[in-house]
């Protein structure tokens, strides 16, 4: 094989990153030629590229309109995008959850309300605990959490920006047992991790001192996570090479948090058996590829 793959990265992070080492080995090592691309540097020409890998474009919500537009920009140079544009498109704004649970997928109960609505939303929850948090966003940016009624919350609320919110009731399972992340690739499972807040903190993001361990799910966790991505991918938008299903079990069921499609930590580190896998899916998507042609530009 010989294909020149671009791998979009964000500028915080323009090598690989070290959670993707193993991938880009195995992927080298099948003959793909790498090179790794800030997502939004207006001098990258994506179209002289065979195929376009997305991975650690982590600050995509944070310049949304722009990623919409690059994404608009790969589909109009034809240049195929693992995964789909169609399906990142769909993926980037979080209340693809709403549509998920109309289709039977069990999610965390979930409404939707714009900033100044956010107030009159939350009033069906008073005195409980809740999470405030964008529909564009990601690694906790942007959300709040808190009592409903305590003035400390209510501050918090109305010091967000303008934009769409989901409010969601806050669940003790992730501070008691941890989220889930189970790691699909090409439709098949590969593997699963727990990440675990730290303590007195309820988010599970590294950053703000949360920690995994690999863990092996039951037959139930399992069965609902390849529900949740099977009537994803019956939407018609493109299939996933690789996709995480982050949830949490409460009494016994596990209710589907975030379906991440676009740049998910795969948690390939530890793991060079899932890495070889992640990256012979990848291989297999690129394979039709294998051909000599004159590069496309982003003019053509």
């Amino acid at each position: 094989m010989s294909v020149r793959l671009a791998i979009a990265t964000s500028a915080a992070y323009p090598a690989i990153h070290p959670d993707d080492v193993q991938l880009a080995a195995a992927l080298a090592a099948r003959g793909v030629q790498l090179q790794v691309c800030v997502w939004n540097d207006p001098g990258v020409d994506w179209g002289s590229h065979d195929a376009v890998l997305v991975r650690t474009v982590w600050d995509y919500f944070e310049h949304y309109d722009a990623f919409l537009a690059w994404l608009d920009r790969l589909e109009r140079t034809g240049t195929p995008v693992i995964n789909p544009v169609a399906l990142m498109r769909w993926n980037s704004d979080k209340r693809y959850l709403l549509q998920l649970e109309s289709l039977g997928v069990p999610t965390i109960p979930t409404r939707l309300a714009a900033r100044d609505a956010l107030h009159a939303a939350l009033a069906a929850f008073q005195d409980r605990d809740v999470v405030v948090k964008p529909c564009v966003s990601g690694g906790a940016w942007r959300t709040v959490r808190g009592a409903v009624g305590d003035p400390a919350f209510d501050r918090a609320v109305s010091q967000l920006p303008s934009g769409d919110y989901l409010v969601q009731p806050f669940v003790q399972a992730i501070v008691d047992d941890g989220e889930w992340s189970l790691l699909f690739f090409g439709g098949e499972f590969s593997h699963a991790i727990v990440k675990r807040p730290a303590a007195g903190d309820y988010r599970v993001q590294e950053q703000y001192g949360g920690r995994i361990d690999a863990v092996e799910p039951d037959a139930a966790t399992l069965a609902a996570a390849r529900h949740a991505l099977a009537t994803c991918m019956a939407l018609g938008l493109g299939d996933a090479s690789y996709a995480r299903v982050d949830g949490v079990v409460v009494d016994g069921r596990f209710l589907l948090m975030e379906l991440e499609l676009i740049e998910p930590s795969l948690f390939l580190a530890d793991r060079p058996d899932a890495a070889e896998r992640c990256a012979r899916i990848i291989a297999a998507r690129l394979e039709p590829l294998h051909r000599i042609e004159a590069p496309r530009t982003e003019n053509a």
